[in-house]
C-alpha cells in the first residue's frame, strides 16, 4: 500500500513537471464525516469533523476542460453516544482522486470523478479508551467526489466537496454495508507555471 502510494504521489509531480498547461498546487480545509450503515437500527452515528491536506495538478486538457489529480490526507469516520458514552470512529486515509472538471470562464468550476483512498490508520476511542482497530477496516476504499470551486486571479482559490463512498470499508461484514461518505470545505492555492501563462 505504501508503495502504491509512493507511485501515486511521483505520478503526480511527474504530470506537473513535465506536461503543458499545468499548474501544481497545494490545497487543505475542513471535513464533516460519517459512516452510513445499511439496514442499521441500532445506534445512529453522527457527524464527526476532521481535516484534509495535499497537493494537486491542475491540468489544463482545452479552454473550458480540466484533469485534476490529487493526493491527500484525510481525517474521516464518525462518532455516537450511548449512555453518555462517547464512541469515535477515526479513519485516516491517503485519497487519491482523479477529478475531471469544466470552467465557466469566470472562476466557477464544477468537478466529479473516481476516488480511491489507502487507509493509512483506524482507532476506536470509547470514552478514554483507544484501541486500535485498523484489522476490522479494509486497506482501500472508493467514491466519487462532487464538487464546487472558485479560483480567483491570484491563484488562491475556494472549494466544496462531498464525497459518495461507493465501496464497503468494513471487513467481513454481515450484510450491513458501511460507506464513509464526506462534505470537504477547503482552500486551495495553484502556483503558477511559465508554460501555462504562454499559452
Amino acid at each position: 500500500m505504501k508503495k502504491t502510494i509512493i507511485v501515486a504521489s511521483a505520478l503526480l509531480i511527474f504530470m506537473g513537471a513535465n506536461a503543458q498547461n499545468v499548474h501544481l498546487g497545494i490545497k487543505g480545509g475542513l471535513n464533516a464525516s460519517n459512516i452510513n450503515v445499511s439496514n442499521n437500527s441500532g445506534n445512529k452515528l453522527d457527524t464527526k469533523l476532521g481535516f484534509h491536506a495535499g497537493l494537486l495538478a491542475h491540468i489544463h486538457a482545452s479552454k473550458n476542460f480540466a484533469i485534476q489529480p490529487e493526493v491527500y490526507f484525510s481525517q474521516e469516520g464518525a462518532k455516537t453516544k450511548v449512555a453518555n458514552i462517547k464512541s469515535v470512529n477515526n479513519l485516516d486515509y491517503i485519497n487519491v482522486p482523479v477529478l475531471a472538471q469544466y470552467m465557466f470562464g469566470n472562476g466557477f468550476r464544477v468537478e466529479a470523478g473516481p476516488q480511491i483512498g489507502f487507509l493509512v490508520d483506524a482507532k476506536d476511542k470509547v470514552g478514554s479508551v483507544s484501541t486500535d482497530s485498523k484489522d476490522f477496516y479494509k486497506t482501500t476504499s472508493f467514491s466519487i467526489p462532487v464538487g464546487l470551486g472558485y479560483l480567483t486571479t491570484y491563484g488562491l482559490g475556494i472549494d466544496a466537496r462531498y464525497n459518495f463512498g461507493i465501496t464497503d470499508i468494513v471487513k467481513n461484514n454481515s450484510g450491513n454495508a458501511a460507506r464513509s461518505n464526506v462534505f470537504q470545505f477547503g482552500l486551495f492555492y495553484q502556483f503558477s507555471n511559465s508554460k501555462a501563462k504562454s499559452k
